[in-house]
């Protein structure tokens, strides 16, 4: 599925910023399947994956359990609601107001795509407009992300460790 790369009336002042682990796809799957097609911003999902991996099965497995579309980012996509834009292997997605940026860039908490990256960049463009949630996990991964998203007044939500995988 391609999303065109030019502004449109579908744009968002709002969105939704997931980070998980490598063993959070349970938790993204639950957390996303529950979102109707008429969802009001759109969600940006970064999981960590092995660089060699292609990302078929995360996109795969979120388009059949979702009725959000569900997309890998590239560089340039304008956000939309009732989207969910996925971190592409390897490679680091942010934003820059309402489009995506997805860049190489160093390995960060020896991760690629990295949940901070995503979270830090959500914050600077949206402020109190970015919900950020950090689903199971490992080390340390989005709490730096977390942190500037609730300095600049948006909301953080961290799944119970208990619950985690």
């Amino acid at each position: 599925m391609r999303i065109p790369k030019k502004k449109n009336s579908k744009t968002t002042p709002y969105i939704i910023v997931i980070g998980t682990s490598a063993g959070g796809l349970q938790a993204l799957v639950k957390l996303t399947s529950q979102l109707a097609a008429d969802f009001p911003a759109p969600v940006l999902a970064v999981q960590h994956i092995s660089q060699d991996a292609t990302g078929k099965v995360l996109l795969e497995t979120l388009q059949q359990n979702s009725s959000l579309s569900c997309v890998h980012a590239e560089t340039g996509m304008v956000l939309r609601a009732g989207y969910i834009y996925l971190a592409p292997p390897d490679q680091h997605l942010m934003v820059d107001q309402h489009e995506i940026v997805v860049a190489k860039g160093a390995h960060e908490n020896r991760s690629r795509p990295a949940i901070d990256p995503l979270f830090r960049s959500a914050a600077v463009a949206f402020g109190n407009r970015v919900i950020g949630i950090l689903l199971t996990g490992y080390l340390d991964d989005g709490t730096v992300g977390l942190k500037v998203i609730q300095d600049c007044g948006g909301t953080v939500i961290v799944q119970d460790p208990a619950d985690a995988e």
